[in-house]
């Protein structure tokens, strides 16, 4: 099962609350959008990329963890 790292850019997020709203995996934190669980599944990707389609700034990013990293850890 494939497995990804979601991450939300502190710099680029401006606290408004559109993914928390679509998403359980996200919540705010000091006015800025935090990750639950920064390592899902894929069945836990759908509605975390739907959340970082929604960010009006982009700045959640889904990235596909490989299989070397997954082995590292």
């Amino acid at each position: 099962m494939r497995k990804f790292r979601v991450k939300v850019d502190k710099e680029k997020c401006i606290g408004c609350g559109s993914c928390v709203s679509i998403c359980n995996n996200f919540y705010l934190k000091g006015g800025k959008a935090e990750v639950k669980k920064e390592v899902i599944t894929e069945k836990e990707y759908d509605n975390n990329l739907e959340a970082a389609e929604l960010c009006p700034v982009n700045a959640i990013t889904i990235e596909e963890i490989k299989e070397k990293e997954k082995k590292k850890k």
